[in-house]
């Protein structure tokens, strides 16, 4: 059964990251269409469906690339900015952040020092802040 998927597969895209992203919209979709009861979601909930399976299948690879490299650079604002955000929660015990007066720069002290003296990387201002 292995070798038959891994002959099906041979010369195909396969799943990449805007396929896992349009699965799982697709999942959001059939979700909120059984709740709202709404016939027309479910069925734009196939059609995302369809175009995944198109896209897993297809043998044009080079296409299907800069789809997905368009993709990843349109969505990389957001993950990094989730990240960042799960940084600082992760880091919410022992560290606290500000941001630099002079050019925004986000900096990362640690609690319990009391009024500390920060001086920002970037810019190279000081400033006193009590952590």
């Amino acid at each position: 059964m292995r070798n038959f998927f891994q002959r099906l597969m041979a010369g195909r895209y396969g799943v990449d990251t805007l396929g896992n992203a349009m699965l799982a919209a697709c999942v959001v979709l059939v979700v909120a269409a059984r709740l709202l009861r709404l016939g027309w979601l479910d069925l734009i909930a196939v059609l995302v469906l369809l175009l995944c399976y198109y896209r897993t299948f297809s043998r044009n690879i080079q296409a299907r690339y800069r789809e997905n490299q368009k993709f990843c650079a349109a969505v990389q604002p957001l993950r990094k900015w989730f990240g960042g955000m799960w940084q600082r929660f992760r880091d919410r015990k022992t560290h606290r952040y500000y941001s630099c007066p002079n050019c925004g720069t986000t900096l990362r002290v640690p609690k319990g020092k009391g009024k500390i003296n920060i001086s920002c990387p970037k810019c190279r201002t000081q400033f006193i802040k009590k952590t």
